[in-house]
């Protein structure tokens, strides 16, 4: 009986010790989640033509930071696209003449869509007019 008893009791502290580790490993997994959680970025997309003229829609929107800016066209916008280029944006498309430039912050971009991750406050324009 003794033997029996011994036995039962370190069993009992054996689940004891490796439920304890459990809780443990799971508070250290939520931590080390909540540390990769992303922020959320900010930022405002205006669509217009011929330099300004013409505006066509402005938006705000909120995405996880690291968002890529073809992404957030796409979600946001009925885009065309075809290896990284937007052809066409709410049904407006490139021709041989025009096409959609647009800027970051007041700069012309040097990358793509594709290539451009967002960051809070950008402001991005999406202009269609003529090559220069």
């Amino acid at each position: 009986m003794g033997k029996m008893y011994t036995l039962l009791s370190a069993l009992m502290l054996t689940m004891v010790v490796l439920a304890g580790c459990q809780t443990e490993s799971g508070s250290e997994e939520e931590t080390a989640s909540n540390q990769e959680e992303k922020q959320e970025v900010t930022l405002q997309i205006e669509l217009s033509k011929n330099k300004g003229e013409e505006v066509i829609s402005t938006k705000e929107v909120t995405v996880e930071e690291g968002t890529m800016l073809m992404d957030v066209m796409k979600n946001n916008f009925e885009v065309e696209e075809s290896e990284g280029f937007i052809n066409s944006i709410e049904g407006i498309s490139a021709t041989e003449q025009k096409a959609w430039l647009f800027t970051i912050n007041g700069e012309s971009s040097m990358v793509g869509a594709n290539e451009y991750e967002v960051k809070q406050g950008d402001e991005i324009v999406f202009d269609f007019h003529a090559w220069e």
